[in-house]
């Protein structure tokens, strides 16, 4: 278990998208990668009263086809739920990266970890836009290491 505090970037798949497009035709993405974490989750609006609303964490899995270029471009960390394809475990230990496990199903938990946001790229995605969320004691699992170790593989499930 890991709590984390400081810069997150929100991301889900159609903003991975414009961003491997970017990165693929030579232009610069929105924030620099190196070092950074990015969170797959599309916050929900805030009530009242509260930073943002509802702030948990989206399937990995469907940012599996982007995630090896983002990594391989300095990307450190990602916060998502579920499984990670090969491809992502193999880039995460050639680059020496992590791949974090929030809790699904605790995204109202998760949004009072978030004590500010602010817009980054493509508003036009709505939920899906990168926002820059300044988090503390985010309580994440390591799920895959800089090893390429796969805390999803150490249990099976009955069928």
């Amino acid at each position: 278990m890991v709590l984390i505090s400081g810069a997150v970037y929100t991301a889900r798949d159609a903003a991975h998208k414009r961003l491997t497009e970017m990165i693929n035709s030579g232009r610069q993405p929105p924030f620099e990668f190196k070092g950074q974490i990015v969170y797959y989750c599309g916050p929900c609006p805030n009530r009242p009263g509260n930073v943002i609303g509802s702030a948990g964490p989206t399937t990995s899995g469907r940012m599996d086809a982007y995630s090896p270029l983002l990594i391989e471009n300095g990307l450190k960390a990602m916060i998502g739920k579920g499984r990670r394809n090969q491809a992502v475990k193999d880039a995460i230990k050639a680059y020496g990266g992590v791949y974090f496990a929030a809790i699904g199903g605790a995204g109202a938990l998760i949004a009072g970890c978030v004590k500010k946001w602010e817009p980054i790229a493509f508003e036009d995605l709505g939920p899906e836009a990168i926002k820059r969320l300044t988090v503390e004691k985010l309580p994440v699992i390591v799920a895959v290491d800089a090893n390429g170790n796969d805390v999803y593989d150490r249990f099976t499930l009955a069928r």
